[in-house]
């Protein structure tokens, strides 16, 4: 239950987080308001670690390079979903976000990418992800 109270609370923020981020590029540009949101996300994830605890910073050698990395795929996201938002707006950014999402997840689970356990994908999940493809169209109108 914890996780799927975690998980609407990322899908809200994502969207909300979006929405700001398309109404601060609009003044003062893409890249500006992707930095901008990166800059206040490290504050305010800085300010939860003193109040939660630093965790296990001697472990950081044993982390792989290429996992370290990983955060610099938040500018990425950032800077995409704005751009998306202006284009395609909110409703349809968020279903084909959710669609690309669930596509690569089948390609990391199908081949047990990045340590990931490998996962059989049955037609009826195929048929989810169909369905969603579907109903982007269906939002597009």
């Amino acid at each position: 239950m914890k996780g799927i109270l975690f998980a609407i609370l990322g899908g809200v923020s994502i969207t909300l987080q979006g929405i700001a981020n398309t109404r601060i590029s609009g003044s003062l540009g893409t890249w500006q308001a992707t930095t901008l949101t990166q800059f206040t996300g490290f504050i305010v994830a800085l300010i939860i670690m003193m109040f939660v605890g630093a965790g296990k910073w001697r472990e950081f050698q044993q982390v792989k390079p290429i996992y370290l990395a990983g955060g610099s795929f938040a500018a990425i996201i950032i800077f995409s979903n704005v751009t998306a938002i202006q284009q395609i707006g909110v409703t349809l950014m968020v279903a084909m976000v959710l669609i690309a999402q669930l596509g690569m997840t089948v390609v990391i689970e199908m081949n047990g990418f990045f340590g990931i356990k490998k996962q059989k994908i049955n037609g009826a999940q195929l048929l989810g992800i169909g369905m969603m493809i579907c109903g982007v169209f269906l939002l597009k109108g």
